[in-house]
Order: structure tokens, then C-alpha cells, then sequence
């Protein structure tokens, strides 16, 4: 029996892997819409809420000719304690791939070791690969290529880490910029250094954009971190992504964005902006990842 075709890590694919199924997205986003994944089954297991992702992954399989059903903690015998392997094992009895969006990373990695379907990364603290794959495809959109240098300002969190990731693996070179405390994890630094992008980092946002042509960053107060919110305020001083800091980058946010806190109305409002193709791409990106691991 072949093993699942898990995707957790944006890095679960090879370079040359990342790019084909960037250009089967960019192919299924200029095509109508197929049936290829006609009578399949996506099981979205959500602990954290979300729009992007329900209803890019719904809209998707829609699309595809499938069928997405969404589970929350209180719909399944999750919330009562039944053990995650025991959970995996049964959804896979009747779904064809399971979509997690979970706090802790290594829920999601019990349910793929116990999985006998795909198991695809929605979101977890450590990573976030399906937006990475929805911002590489912004990228190339935008400049024709890869040949860009790239910066991210704000907090090293799990977006971040699989932009540094995704980034390094098609060649772009990019700063990243964090408050001390708040960097990317040094184990997801070290992945990087088996690709051919450079990953530099540095506590000063000016420093990071200065020769970047597109800037990327994402909230500083994460789903869950609301206690150390002040804190993290205070830290994150002289990061906001707004007009100051900016030239003529073109600008990234996952969404949602705080206006007003990590990136300003007047530039998410601005044509440097282009957040919202990146948010249109989570479903052509994530169409393409499904028709990949889908058999």
C-alpha cells in the first residue's frame, strides 16, 4: 500500500515539485472549472476558525466536482477526548484527504501518522504551507518570475516560517526583520540553507526592505496570544509595514490584518498592495495541492 501523501511542511516538497504544482495551479486558475476530483471527499477537521481557509477549500473541492464537509471540536467525539489516532483512522474510512487547522503542530502530525489519506496542513503554530504556496503564486504573478528579493517584517511566526521556507526553495533571497525575541526559529533557518535562496535576518524593518521588491508580514498578536497582546505591542514598536517604511514595494498580509497596528490602512488600501490576489490564490493553489494528493 503506498504511504499518503502528506503535506505539513511547504518543505514536504522538493523544489522542482513546489514549482510544478505552481504551474498546475496557475494552469487551473486560467482553465474552467474540472471535475477531476468528481465523488471525492474533504473532511476539514477546524480547532481554529477561519474564512480563507473554510471557504477556499469548500469552494475548491465545489469546483473540483467533490465534496468538503467542515468539522468543528464540538461535532466530533474530539471535543469528549477520543485520541486523535483514533479519529484519523476512522475519518480516513470515509473521506479521500483530511484538511487540519489546529493549534498545536504535533496534533497535526498524529493525525497524518495515523491517517491512512492525505493529510493537508490548513494551519498549525509552526506552519502555515498553503498560504506560502498562495504567496509564491502572487509572486511569480506580479513579476513574471522569481528573480526577486523578498522581506518580511514583523513577527517570526508560523506564516512566517513557511515563507522563509518557500522563498528559499524557488530561489528568492530574503531579510527578515523581528524583534529579538520574536525570531524565526533557528531549525527552520537551518532548513533553509539546503536551498538556493538566502534567508538573512536583522532586528531593523529598514534594513530588511532596503533592497527588497516585495514586502511581506502578518499580525503580531496570533489566534490564542490575546493574553500577551501588550506585550507583544511594546515589542513589535517601529515594525509597522506603512508608508515610512515602504518605497515602491509591493506589499503581502495573509489576512486578517489589525489596520493600524503591523501594516497601515493607507497601504493595505494602496495598488502596492496585493493581498487580495494572494487571497484569491489560496483557492487556485490549494485546488492544485488537492489534485495532487487526491489520487
Amino acid at each position: 500500500m503506498t504511504s499518503p501523501d502528506h503535506f505539513l511542511h511547504i518543505d514536504d516538497r522538493t523544489p522542482t515539485a513546489l514549482t510544478e504544482l505552481l504551474d498546475r495551479a496557475a494552469s487551473l486558475k486560467a482553465s474552467t472549472p474540472s471535475t477531476a476530483l468528481a465523488n471525492r471527499t474533504l473532511a476539514m477537521l477546524f480547532e481554529k476558525e477561519s474564512t480563507r481557509t473554510r471557504l477556499s477549500f469548500e469552494t475548491g473541492m465545489t469546483q473540483l466536482g467533490g465534496h468538503a464537509i467542515f468539522v468543528s471540536p464540538d461535532d466530533t467525539q474530539l471535543g469528549r477526548g477520543e485520541p486523535l489516532k483514533d479519529t484519523a483512522r476512522t475519518v480516513s474510512r470515509y473521506v479521500d484527504a483530511i484538511m487540519v487547522r489546529v493549534f498545536d503542530h504535533e496534533d497535526a502530525r498524529t493525525i497524518a501518522e495515523h491517517a491512512s489519506v492525505p493529510v493537508i496542513n490548513g494551519l498549525t503554530d509552526v506552519s502555515h504551507p498553503c498560504q506560502t504556496l498562495a504567496d509564491l503564486l502572487t509572486i511569480r504573478e506580479a513579476f513574471d518570475s522569481f528573480d526577486v528579493k523578498a522581506a518580511w517584517v514583523g513577527d517570526g511566526n508560523n506564516v512566517a516560517q513557511s515563507f522563509v521556507l518557500g522563498c528559499a526553495m524557488v530561489g528568492i533571497d530574503c531579510a527578515v526583520a523581528t524583534p529579538h525575541e520574536y525570531g524565526i526559529d533557528e531549525s527552520v533557518l537551518d532548513r533553509t540553507a539546503a536551498f538556493d535562496g538566502t534567508i538573512t535576518t536583522t532586528t531593523t524593518p529598514h534594513e530588511a526592505v532596503a533592497n527588497a521588491d516585495v514586502v511581506a508580514t502578518d499580525v503580531w498578536v496570533s489566534m490564542g496570544e490575546e493574553a500577551q497582546r501588550e506585550q507583544k505591542l511594546e515589542a513589535f514598536d517601529g515594525f509597522q509595514v506603512n508608508d515610512t517604511l515602504l518605497d515602491d514595494q509591493r506589499v503581502l498580509h495573509c489576512l486578517p490584518a489589525h489596520r493600524g497596528e503591523e501594516i497601515t490602512n493607507n497601504v493595505l488600501e494602496s495598488e502596492r498592495a496585493l493581498v487580495f490576489e494572494q487571497a484569491e490564490n489560496r483557492l487556485h493553489a490549494q485546488n492544485a495541492l488537492l489534485t495532487t494528493v487526491i489520487d
